[in-house]
C-alpha cells in the first residue's frame, strides 16, 4: 500500500472501521513509512485528547442557555455600547 491509499483510509482505520485485509495492509504501511506513522500518531492524540474532553458544567450552561434566552426575546442590555445605528448621536451633532 502506498501513502496516497494510506491517507485515503486512514482516519478510517484508526477509527477501526476498515476490513482486515486493509488493516493489515495499513499496519505494514505505518510501520514503514515515517511520514504515514507520523500523521497517524498525531491522528490518535487527537483522538485522546477528545476523549478526556471534560463535560461544562451543567450549571454554567444552564445560565449561558438563560442569557442567550434573554437577548434572543429582549436584545442586548441597554447601554452595551451596542450598534452604530441604535447609539445615541454624539454630543454636540
Amino acid at each position: 500500500m502506498n501513502c496516497l491509499r494510506v491517507g485515503r483510509v486512514l482516519q478510517s482505520y484508526l477509527d477501526g472501521e476498515t476490513d482486515e485485509v486493509t488493516a493489515r495492509r495499513v499496519a505494514a504501511h505505518l510501520e514503514d513509512c515515517r511520514r504515514c506513522g507520523l500523521e497517524a500518531s498525531l491522528y490518535r492524540e487527537i483522538q485522546h485528547a477528545l476523549a478526556r474532553r471534560v463535560e461544562p458544567d451543567s450549571e454554567a450552561v444552564e445560565r449561558l442557555r438563560t442569557f442567550g434566552a434573554a437577548l434572543l426575546n429582549e436584545g442586548p442590555p441597554a447601554g452595551d455600547g451596542g450598534s452604530e445605528d441604535t447609539a445615541a448621536p454624539p454630543a454636540g451633532a
